[in-house]
C-alpha cells in the first residue's frame, strides 16, 4: 500500500491516455498493489486489447466497464442513450467513491471519466466528491479528453497527450491489437 496516494489526470487530444494509464497499472499491481481500473463508455461487449490481456493476466487487477448502452458513433445523436449514460455514471461514481475511500484498492483508473466530464455526461461535483473522499493511501488516476481546469486544479500530477500526426490523417482505420 502506498503512503500517500496522489490524484493524475491523462488529458489532451494525443493518443496514449488510456495506454499510459494501464502501464502504470501493470507496474503496481508488480509491485503487489490491488487495482481497480473501471472504463466508461467502453462497454464490455467491445473486444478491447488491454481487457482480454489483462483477464488472461494473474495479476491484481480488477477491470469493469460502465453497462450502459453506448455507441460513440450513434449515441450523441440518441437522447435517451444520453440520459441513460448520465444517469448510469452518475450512479457508478457513487459506488466508485465509496471503493477508492474504503482502502480496498491501493490504485483507481478511471479511464474516460474526464471526457464525460467534458461532454456533461459526468458532474464535475461527483467526480471532485470522489477525489476529496478517497483513502489517502489511494492512488487515483483519471483518463480522457477535455480536462478542465478546476478539475486541473483537483490533480497532483497532469500529464497532456499532443496530437502532432495520427494515422487516420491518411484514413487508415483503427487496427485491433494496436488502437483496441
Amino acid at each position: 500500500m502506498l503512503e500517500e496516494g496522489l490524484v493524475q489526470i491523462y488529458t489532451g487530444d494525443g493518443k496514449g491516455k488510456t495506454t499510459a494509464a494501464l502501464g502504470l497499472a501493470l507496474r503496481a499491481a508488480g509491485h503487489g498493489n490491488r487495482v481497480l481500473i473501471y472504463q466508461f463508455l467502453k462497454p464490455s461487449s467491445l473486444r478491447l486489447g488491454e481487457r482480454l490481456a489483462l483477464q488472461a493476466a494473474d495479476l491484481p487487477i480488477t477491470i469493469n466497464a460502465l453497462e450502459a448502452k453506448w455507441d460513440i458513433t450513434t449515441s450523441w445523436d440518441n437522447p435517451a442513450d444520453v440520459a441513460a449514460a448520465k444517469a448510469a455514471i452518475a450512479q457508478a461514481l457513487e459506488k466508485l467513491a465509496e471503493l477508492t475511500s474504503s482502502g480496498e484498492y491501493d490504485v483507481v483508473i478511471l479511464d474516460e471519466i474526464v471526457y464525460c466530464m467534458s461532454k456533461g455526461l459526468a458532474a464535475f461535483e461527483d467526480v471532485k466528491r470522489l477525489i476529496n473522499s478517497k483513502h489517502r493511501r489511494c492512488e487515483l488516476v483519471l483518463t480522457g479528453r477535455g480536462a478542465s481546469e478546476s478539475l486541473v486544479e483537483l490533480a497532483d500530477l497532469v500529464t497532456e497527450m499532443k496530437l502532432r500526426k495520427h494515422p487516420h490523417d491518411k484514413q487508415i482505420p483503427a487496427r485491433e491489437g494496436i488502437e483496441f
